[in-house]
């Protein structure tokens, strides 16, 4: 089949054309600044070159429709019409309890999403947003709601409740959900093929390390805890997010600098994590240079960053009597040799112990770092949610 997946934000729409019949990309790109005059389009093809075309695109409707006339032009495009498309994956970000799996998008499955408007209001109505265009320019085609919830979904009560009075759980879904499911899902399947294992048998920890950073626990095939929360402000520390964090301090600014819920909020989100106590940047290639200079924040900043995964792969590793395998991917993850060096030292004493020299040149492909010595697998797989949520379109489809 021929899927084509969207991630719909607040100002823009990502999209890959994937073949599911080898799981190759036919085309990917974006739309960035919707709604804004110098909104534009950027993507890339087959050969790997680059392109950019201005377009003032007024709404999530116009981006969708140029890009799917790019997919189609006689010059740039990759298919003939739009019949060619079989389905629309899209990833949608909360699904609460409502969903625990990939679900075929109807008028039921909508209302749902839609139910989860307050617990993911920057969120879910912009991939709402992109299933109506897609009903309004392809009404035939079959559209698949992949939920960044749902992997998550199999946590045990103990591992979701917040100790906090129990009617907010009850009345008001107050819980941790967490987040990146669709990445941890699939780099947790994976490594186990890549190792030649059966992911069931295996206890993971799968650490996605980008500008958002989660880590989750998978205990044979099944998310049993994970570091983000009723938002993706809990947990480590990020970019822009400040993580784990006491609440008391945030009753404590607001009442002494007078602060709203929407400074909090703000501040939380967008004004924390490395670019906030480095004060340098939230791009760990930034960090990085900084520190290889001396920086004394950036130093700081690092050291901060690294030992919170640290502490939460130590703490999952206790949850689930151990570990087999852990797995770093995401943008940092991926791709920064040091981290992934410095994240694994301190980690010896549960028998961690990686080729240094190996990790040293391994940007963005899979690996197994770990040496003949160590008694943990460590990998790098890079993620793919695009072909998860390829996968799972696909699957759903043809059962209809």
């Amino acid at each position: 089949m021929k899927i084509l997946v969207l991630n719909c934000g607040s100002s823009s729409v990502k999209y890959k054309l994937i073949d599911t019949a080898d799981g190759h990309t036919m085309a990917e790109g974006g739309v960035e600044k919707i709604g804004l005059p110098d909104g534009f389009l950027k993507f890339k093809r087959a050969d790997g070159s680059k392109d950019t075309i201005d377009l003032g695109l007024a709404d999530h409707q116009a981006s969708i429709r140029a890009i799917l006339n790019l997919l189609t032009d006689a010059k740039e495009g990759c298919i003939a019409s739009f019949d060619e498309i079989d389905a629309v994956g899209h990833r949608v970000v909360h699904g609460a309890e409502k969903f625990t799996e990939s679900v075929l998008i109807n008028d039921e499955v909508i209302a749902k999403v839609r139910d989860c408007y307050d617990l993911a209001p920057l969120h879910n109505p912009a991939n709402i947003v992109g299933i109506e265009a897609i009903t309004a320019l392809m009404p035939h085609t079959p559209q698949v709601g992949v939920f960044d919830t749902a992997f998550h979904q199999t946590m045990p009560a103990s591992s979701y409740m917040y100790a906090l009075p129990y009617k907010y759980y009850k009345e008001d879904g107050v819980r941790r959900y967490g987040f990146h499911g669709t990445s941890h899902r699939y780099v947790s399947g994976r490594v186990a093929e890549f190792l030649g294992r059966d992911v069931n048998d295996l206890r993971i920890i799968t650490c996605h390390i980008g500008n958002g950073a989660s880590i989750t626990a998978v205990d044979h095939g099944r998310s049993v805890d994970t570091s983000m929360g009723l938002t993706p402000t809990e947990g480590l520390m990020m970019g822009t997010r400040c993580g784990d964090v006491d609440p008391g301090v945030l009753t404590y600014l607001m009442l002494k600098h007078n602060l709203r819920a929407d400074d909090i909020q703000r501040i939380i989100n967008k004004e924390s994590g490395m670019a906030g106590v480095t004060e340098i940047s939230s791009d760990m290639r930034e960090i990085e240079a900084a520190v290889n200079a001396g920086n004394e924040r950036a130093i700081l900043g690092l050291e901060m960053y690294e030992k919170r995964i640290i502490k939460y792969i130590g703490a999952y590793a206790a949850e689930m009597g151990g570990v087999d395998v852990i797995v770093f991917t995401g943008g940092v993850g991926e791709n920064q040799a040091g981290l992934r060096a410095d994240v694994c030292r301190p980690l010896a004493f549960m028998g961690v112990e990686i080729d240094e020299q190996l990790n040293a040149g391994i940007r963005g492909v899979e690996v197994d770092l770990s040496t003949a010595a160590s008694k943990v697998k460590v990998c790098v797989i890079p993620t793919d949610e695009e072909l998860m949520i390829a996968r799972d379109t696909e699957a759903i489809v043809a059962k209809q």
